[in-house]
């Protein structure tokens, strides 16, 4: 993912760093003991200088001429203070490690920068220029960079999955999530409102997914629940859920189904509920939300609604005269509905009707408007797929 490469950029930047001042600090250890053993008293007041020694300590003519030492010298004798030339020495070797680490710094920060810069993170380097020319390693960078403003609003949702008792995630483990639900709302085709970030790199809705630690797959589940069984479904079916659940405004399923707040269990039952309501709606039968969660409970189906309405239609009607006819018990779509989808009742329903159908061929003969032809045909064929309770 880009995030691990741009943190796999910074800590080698940093281990270079930390490779090279280990030299330098090698180094400058080396030297300063060179120049102790080099300035060591010697037995005689007046010592005698190599060739070396002198090279070293900017000795020029033999002794008694004129010594320089690039900082005070003891004048004639041509004797070299030794104190003098160490701490020049020290100085320069401090001033030339301060010069590197400074360079190296920079040379760090700019190649955080320009990582950073490519994923539209520049604003969580910035602020750390001093610190990252300093030579801080990737420990204390990484602590600063967290108690930093942008760095705090660039992964928001970490908190609030904190304030819920949740993990929080690693830049890289946010933004490849991010990724992922980038990518799936662009497989099906949402508008770019829902997924476009802003110059931070942060979307709204992504923080409310990533705080509610919604997955990558939930989300998948929640798109397809709102396009294929709403959206792109029959028109009835969106007719019944804003009729069910005026709580979806406008009948923006889209939007309801990707509020973290919907459980998605949930969605899926309002969702069966209004496939079932206009299987109803289709047939020109009318049903409530809560007989529609009631044949949702016995586990009808959308498809199973479409046969068993559609049978409804067709025998409700004429058991309703017969009943008034024959002064039988009321025959209504709720009656019809029990014995089509195996309902409480269904026994009593299926009685009630077989006796108006006795009762219409005995006075007519032949066959009766209510013949169970179809429903028996109906229910055969809906026994096949599932032999449970409340199945037809």
């Amino acid at each position: 993912m880009a995030t691990r490469k741009q943190i796999a950029a910074a800590e080698a930047a940093q281990k270079e760093f930390d490779k090279e001042l280990a030299k330098t600090r090698a180094l400058a250890s080396k030297t300063t003991a060179e120049v102790n053993r080099l300035t060591a008293p010697k037995p005689s007041q007046t010592p005698e200088l190599t060739e070396t020694e002198k090279r070293i300590f900017g000795v020029t003519g033999p002794l008694g001429s004129a010594v320089s030492v690039g900082a005070r010298s003891t004048g004639a004798t041509g004797v070299v203070n030794p104190n003098a030339t160490a701490e020049l020495l020290a100085k320069q070797e401090a001033d030339r490690i301060a010069e590197e680490k400074r360079r190296q710094g920079q040379s760090a920060y700019d190649i955080l920068l320009a990582e950073f810069t490519r994923y539209g993170l520049q604003a969580l380097v910035e602020p750390l220029k001093s610190l990252i020319t300093s030579g801080a390693s990737a420990a204390e960078f990484s602590l600063k960079l967290q108690q930093t403003d942008a760095y705090k609003k660039r992964f928001a949702a970490n908190q609030e999955r904190i304030n819920k008792g949740l993990a929080a995630l690693s830049p890289a483990e946010y933004i490849a999530m991010e990724d992922q639900y980038q990518s799936i709302m662009r497989n099906y085709g949402l508008p770019a409102t829902y997924y476009t970030k802003d110059a931070m790199g942060t979307q709204q809705g992504f923080e409310k997914f990533l705080a509610a630690d919604v997955s990558a797959t939930e989300l998948e589940d929640r798109i397809m629940t709102a396009q294929n069984r709403v959206i792109n479904a029959n028109p009835e079916v969106s007719r019944a859920l804003k009729q069910f659940y005026p709580d979806i405004t406008n009948g923006d399923i889209l939007a309801y189904t990707l509020d973290p707040q919907q459980g998605l269990s949930n969605i899926k039952r309002k969702v069966t509920a209004a496939e079932i309501g206009g299987a109803a709606l289709a047939q020109g039968l009318q049903t409530g939300v809560t007989r529609a969660e009631e044949l949702a409970g016995y586990g009808i189906n959308k498809e199973q609604a479409q046969q068993g309405f559609q049978t409804v239609a067709g025998i409700a009607p004429r058991g309703g005269q017969l009943a008034s006819i024959y002064g039988e018990s009321p025959y209504t779509q709720a009656t019809a509905e029990a014995e089509v989808f195996g309902t409480a009742g269904a026994a009593e329903s299926a009685a009630l009707r077989k006796k108006l159908t006795k009762l219409e061929q005995a006075q007519f003969g032949g066959s009766a408007g209510m013949a169970g032809g179809a429903l028996d045909r109906e229910r055969s064929s809906q026994s096949q797929r599932s032999s449970g309770a409340g199945a037809f």
